[in-house]
């Protein structure tokens, strides 16, 4: 039986966010006011009371205003004593009377302030945090911890081991479900823990020169198919995210999908050498008396009730190790490697589709594989890159700390897209006598395995019927541990008519970005290698193609994310060739054309580089 870890993180927000104005009951602001400081309080008792009585340990994770009430303080230390929780500090949380009066601003997320302003209040929190103590965190985090803040609270605070770094998915998905209001773009990075690089936050370390000295852990765990198609914040193991997603019985008030969803992690020990890993992180905004996500109080409350008893009762199974946020950055450093990936292969659980996506994420790439579509790549983000991407007010990316991708299916439209142009998208199609049909419109199912230092997606076969033709072909998928390439085969099972052939032709549809609207694509460098040739075309938007027979590789260079996609085939009759797009569909394609026939397999490799 594998190993699954659970980290349970509550913080004591004095004034939790979304609750001033609740409490207040239409009265002016008044973070201060003393109803909505006792709330709050009284709140992250009974959520460490939910814990403690099922056995489970905590991470405290104090906030700014916490540090200045005595009780809360109190708590803390008893807690600690009695039931091992761990105290840390947290950098969510820092609206309160001396914050407002101190740095004149209503704003709250760490990673938005200027560099300046990230120091200094790094030193006011985390000294105030030694006044109270009488030592420094082991445990830090927030919504999102940009590099140069990382890197910084680490040399000036060495002790700090572990901290809630991202938040998956919390980008335009999750910004268009709060009325365009949220303006918090994170997407890009690993779902579950990881070590994050010195360069960039979301890209895991390669090495030991790389490693930014922390073990990162996500904000929620998060719903691998449901929250990458949807709003996130509607769908996680904390589980009053099952509520604000209405996925429960108004009637009974069960819930059976938060332990399908819980039970889905503990599943993807399969996939990852024993371990799983799950983590709730809790302020006491979500259980507010006046009720939130149309829920009264009482159903707040008994949600998260259940929820801490059905981890208590997996771990007194023996199926959970509940373990601090320090413990757990200590196991994990014991337990992978640097280039060991994370991977999941998830299923839907909520709609009924039978879905099914493989995500894959190591120090060089993210991929997400969609079963759906043929077993398409739908996402890949080029780690590789380490791209160095500074967040916050006096850098180019104020509110944006997403990793950029190379595609995406949500905001560069996929397979199923407009009637003219392209979305982002790796697939094949398959062509014979002037017919052709597409991978992404073959669903199919995925099996895993592992080999040495390759993870492999074996496809089930799929059907592929021409007119005068068909044939059984299938896919398989190598990610081969350290080596930043994905290997893709096509094997043709069994064609109607042996003596046939028909024609691949394997492509990838590429662009950059963070968000749904193009960039500028006029730096980029389309190329042909052939015999220690190659041949450039500088991107100008003019629609046009090249292609070499027998060609070594293409390749497209993208300086603004310093990145060089490159795709090599193994194929017979084997054709490279590359496609520049126009301003109505700005994207690039690369590709291979060959032959298939019966009990033949075709081969490209998909490879990632550091464009410089």
């Amino acid at each position: 039986m594998g190993e699954f870890i659970l980290n349970i993180v509550h913080r004591p927000e004095m004034v939790p966010e979304y609750a001033e104005k609740v409490t207040g009951h239409g009265q002016a602001e008044d973070i201060g006011r003393k109803a909505l400081l006792t709330e709050s309080l009284d709140i992250f008792k009974t959520q460490q009371e939910c814990a403690h009585k099922n056995g489970l340990k905590t991470t405290i994770e104090m906030t700014y205003a916490s540090l200045f009430n005595d009780e809360a303080v109190a708590l803390a230390k008893e807690h600690h004593e009695k039931y091992g929780d761990e105290i840390a500090l947290t950098l969510l949380g820092l609206p309160c009377k001396e914050f407002r009066e101190k740095y004149k601003t209503k704003d709250f997320c760490i990673w938005m302030f200027s560099m300046e302003d990230k120091k200094a209040i790094v030193q006011d929190v985390f000294e105030k945090f030694h006044e109270r103590f009488g030592f420094y965190p082991e445990s830090t985090g927030s919504y999102y911890l940009d590099a140069d803040l990382t890197n910084y609270i680490k040399k000036k605070y060495p002790s700090v081991k572990c901290a809630v770094a991202t938040c998956w998915e919390e980008g335009p998905k999750a910004y268009h479900t709060c009325n365009n209001s949220w303006y918090t773009f994170m997407d890009g990075g690993p779902w579950a823990p990881w070590i994050p690089s010195k360069q960039n936050t979301h890209a895991p370390a390669a090495n030991e020169a790389e490693d930014s000295g922390i073990v990162a852990i996500p904000h929620l765990s998060r719903d691998l198919i449901a929250c990458y198609d949807g709003n996130g914040s509607n769908f996680g193991t904390h589980p009053q995210n099952v509520l604000r997603g209405m996925i429960y019985d108004t009637e009974t008030w069960e819930y059976p999908y938060l332990y399908n969803l819980i039970d889905q992690y503990r599943y993807q020990e399969k996939f990852n050498n024993g371990y799983a890993y799950n983590m709730m992180f809790v302020g006491p905004g979500w259980m507010n008396k006046m009720g939130r996500w149309e829920s009264p109080y009482e159903l707040l409350l008994k949600s998260y009730e259940d929820g801490c008893a059905y981890y208590g009762q997996l771990k007194k199974e023996g199926k959970l190790i509940d373990m601090t946020m320090s413990e757990f950055a200590d196991y994990y450093r014991k337990k992978k490697s640097y280039t060991e990936p994370e991977c999941a292969l998830w299923r839907d659980i909520l709609y009924g589709s039978k879905k099914q996506v493989f995500w894959y994420c190591d120090p060089f790439m993210r991929v997400g594989v969609n079963m759906d579509q043929g077993g398409a790549i739908v996402d890949l983000r080029p780690y590789v890159a380490k791209l160095e991407w500074k967040v916050g007010i006096g850098t180019p990316h104020i509110q944006d700390a997403s990793y950029p991708f190379l595609i995406q299916e949500k905001y560069r439209a996929g397979y199923f897209t407009h009637y003219a142009g392209e979305g982002t998208v790796r697939s094949a199609k398959i062509c014979h006598g002037g017919e052709e049909v597409d991978l992404c419109l073959c669903r199919t199912k995925a099996h895993f395995s592992q080999e040495g230092g390759d993870r492999i997606l074996t496809l089930d076969p799929v059907d592929i019927e021409f007119s005068d033709l068909s044939l059984k072909l299938q896919t398989v998928i190598t990610f081969t541990e350290g080596s930043s390439s994905i290997k893709i085969e096509r094997r043709v099972l069994e064609m109607s008519d042996p003596s046939a052939d028909v024609t691949i032709n394997e492509y990838m549809v590429g662009c950059y970005g963070t968000t749904e609207y193009s960039e500028d694509m006029s730096s980029l460098t389309l190329s042909i290698q052939k015999g220690g040739e190659t041949t450039t075309l500088p991107y100008e938007y003019k629609c046009r193609e090249q292609s070499e027979k027998g060609a070594d590789a293409v390749s497209c260079l993208l300086p603004p994310i310093d990145t060089r996609v490159t795709m090599t085939c193994e194929g017979r009759e084997k054709e490279g060739y590359f496609r520049e797009g126009y301003a109505f569909s700005p994207m690039f394609t690369l590709g291979y054309t060959g032959k298939l026939c019966e009990k033949e397999v075709f081969a490209t490799w998909l490879n990632l580089e550091k464009g410089n």
